[in-house]
């Protein structure tokens, strides 16, 4: 269904205000992996995008940067609402993206890792949660953590966080990961480390 101009959401108030903002935002997270930091913008987008996933999505993506959604994401004004705001082209497949939208998942099999050469054209994978809180599910190290920092995120399983543990094994090659909650973000960049500090990842 084609979804005029005016029946979608706005996106930001003020669009260059609040990209720069989101972009300083993005940037926070991905200096200090594991850091949550909240949203510092207000941003209208339409369901089932997250204002957080619509706010990196506006700051980012741009015609030069193709979008892959996952099914459960890729529905209702979301298309449209991307096409209209960010201009980006949606790819139906997982190697043609630069950044990939998708809910909670196992795997980060298919996105794009860059080469040595190239890495700047590896993927960034924004996975869209409920929530995300402190705490020591997993345990986190490498460039930008002083010593080692927790990080808990309700609805990622085992598979995923081993997934994460085999990309920074890729390094250089290898996706950058934003985790993107309602209106708060955290990055896990290709140079993190993950650590077991609980039963889940046993699983």
């Amino acid at each position: 269904m084609n979804a005029l101009a005016c029946d979608l959401p706005a996106g930001f108030a003020d669009p260059v205000s609040d990209a720069n903002a989101t972009f300083r935002a993005v940037l926070t997270a991905m200096s200090y992996p594991g850091r949550i930091v909240s949203l510092p913008v207000t941003v209208e987008v339409p369901a089932p995008l997250a204002p957080a996933t619509g706010a990196i999505l506006l700051a980012l993506a741009d015609l030069d940067t193709p979008v892959w959604l996952s099914a459960d994401l890729d529905r209702g004004m979301v298309a449209a609402w991307l096409r209209f705001h960010c201009g980006c082209p949606l790819v139906a497949t997982r190697p043609e993206a630069i950044f990939a939208v998708t809910t909670p998942c196992r795997d980060l099999d298919g996105f794009g890792l860059g080469s040595a050469e190239s890495p700047e054209r590896a993927a960034t994978v924004i996975v869209q949660l409920a929530d995300l809180a402190s705490g020591d599910e997993v345990r986190l190290s490498g460039p930008g953590i002083a010593t080692k920092s927790g990080l808990s995120v309700p609805g990622l399983d085992a598979s995923f966080w081993r997934a994460v543990a085999a990309n920074h094994q890729l390094f250089p090659e290898g996706v950058d990961i934003v985790l993107a909650a309602p209106d708060r973000l955290a990055c896990l960049p290709r140079t993190t480390m993950v650590e077991e500090t609980s039963p889940c990842m046993s699983r």
